[in-house]
C-alpha cells in the first residue's frame, strides 16, 4: 500500500484505500456493514471519524450519503472508466477541490459548502482535495445514462442534457447554491423514517425530485454557462485569493484590498470567483463561516453569541438569522440535537 505523507496531506489511490480499509477491518475495527439494502463503509481511525452509506435503489439509481470529519487532509486519486454514472452531488457542509491533471479541457474546480453540481466524467483520472477537521456532511446521487433513456421526452432537453443523457462528453458544472427546496430534501434523505421497500421507494422519489431540480436549474443557466478558460496563472491568483479569505475570516480584507494582495483587479477577482467558485468573494467568505459555525455548535460548549464572535459576527441575532437561512434551522436547535 502506498501512503504519501507531504505537507501532512495523505495521498491515496483507490487501491490503496481499500487496502487500507482492509486491513482496518482485520485489525478488528468494524469498517464494513450490510443489511441487504444499504452498504455503510465506516472510517477507520488513521483517517478520521464518519461513514459513507450507500443505497441501491431500481434501475442502477444509487443513492450516496457521507457524514464525516477527516485527522488528515487527504487527497484520493480515483480511475472512472467509460459507464461512470451521471452524478449530482449536494454538499450540506464541508468542501473539496477537484483536479482532473490529465484532461485539458477540465480545469480544477472547487466543490463548495451550500452548492450542488451536476457531472458526468467517464474515462478520466480525478483527484479529490478534502481538508483535515472540517465536517463533511454530502449526499450524491448516481444515475447510469441508460436511466433517463427510459423516458420519452428526452428530445425536448437542451443539447447540453441531451448529450449528458446520452452518455457521450464530459460535463462538470457548479449549479450555485441549493435552493431551500433542495435542502429540505436533503434533510428527508438523510432522516428517513423508513425501512425496506418503503425505504427504497421513499428514497427514489426523492432522488428523481432532485434530479429535476437540478435540470430545471441548469436549464436556466445554460445562456450563461459559456465560461472561458481561465489562464492557469489567474487560477494560481484565484485560490490565494481564496485561502486568504479563509486566513483572515475574521476580519477580512475589503475586495479592492485583496485583489491588489493577489495581484489581480477588481473586475477580474469577481469574475473569476464566479467562474472558479460558483459564487461571490464574500458569498465563498458566508459560506466558510457558515461551515465553522456548523463546526463549533457541534464540537464545543460554547454559547450562540460566543460561536457568533468566533466567527467574526458582532451581533448574535445576525448571526442566528444567516444560520436559519442556511441550514432551515436554528443555531440552538442545530447545537442541541447534535448534542443529543
Amino acid at each position: 500500500m502506498t501512503i504519501l505523507l507531504g505537507d501532512r496531506t495523505i495521498t491515496l489511490n483507490q487501491a490503496a484505500l481499500e487496502e487500507l480499509l482492509n486491513q482496518a477491518q482485520q485489525q478488528g475495527e468494524c469498517i464494513y456493514q450490510n443489511d441487504g439494502i444499504e452498504t455503510q463503509v465506516n472510517l477507520p481511525h488513521v483517517l478520521g471519524e464518519g461513514c459513507g452509506r450507500s443505497i441501491q435503489l431500481r434501475h442502477g439509481l444509487t443513492l450516496h450519503i457521507r457524514d464525516a470529519k477527516l485527522r488528515h487532509s487527504v487527497a484520493v486519486e480515483q480511475h472512472y472508466d467509460a459507464t461512470f454514472p451521471v452524478t449530482a452531488k449536494f454538499y450540506l457542509s464541508g468542501a473539496s477541490r477537484v483536479k482532473m491533471p490529465r484532461v485539458a479541457e477540465m480545469e480544477p474546480d472547487e466543490e463548495i459548502s451550500g452548492h450542488h453540481y451536476l457531472s458526468r466524467l467517464p474515462n478520466l483520472i480525478k483527484i479529490e482535495e478534502w481538508q483535515a477537521n472540517v465536517p463533511i456532511q454530502l449526499v450524491m446521487i448516481h444515475a447510469h445514462a441508460d436511466y433517463f433513456r427510459t423516458f420519452s421526452c428526452t428530445d425536448s432537453l437542451p443539447d447540453l442534457l441531451q448529450t449528458l443523457m446520452q452518455g457521450s462528453g464530459r460535463f462538470h458544472q457548479s449549479l450555485g447554491k441549493m435552493s431551500p427546496a433542495i435542502v429540505q430534501i436533503l434533510q428527508q434523505i438523510i432522516h428517513c423514517p423508513y425501512q425496506g421497500t418503503t425505504q427504497q421507494l421513499y428514497l427514489e422519489s426523492k432522488a428523481l425530485e432532485l434530479f429535476a431540480l437540478q435540470f430545471a436549474c441548469l436549464e436556466s443557466k445554460l445562456p450563461t454557462l459559456r465560461k472561458q478558460t481561465l489562464p492557469a496563472d489567474d487560477l494560481e491568483r484565484l485560490h490565494s485569493a481564496k485561502d486568504l479569505l479563509v486566513q483572515y475570516a475574521n476580519n477580512p480584507p475589503s475586495l479592492l484590498e485583496l485583489a491588489r494582495q493577489v495581484g489581480l483587479n477588481d473586475r477580474k477577482l469577481k469574475q473569476g470567483f464566479r467562474q472558479v467558485f460558483g459564487t461571490t468573494v464574500f458569498g465563498y467568505l458566508h459560506d466558510y463561516r457558515m461551515q465553522q459555525a456548523q463546526d463549533l455548535l457541534q464540537q464545543s460548549q460554547l454559547t450562540i453569541a460566543q460561536v457568533a464572535a468566533t466567527i467574526g459576527y458582532r451581533n448574535p441575532e445576525a448571526f442566528s438569522t444567516a444560520f436559519r437561512r442556511r441550514f432551515a434551522v436554528s443555531p440552538k436547535a442545530y447545537q442541541l440535537g447534535h448534542r443529543g
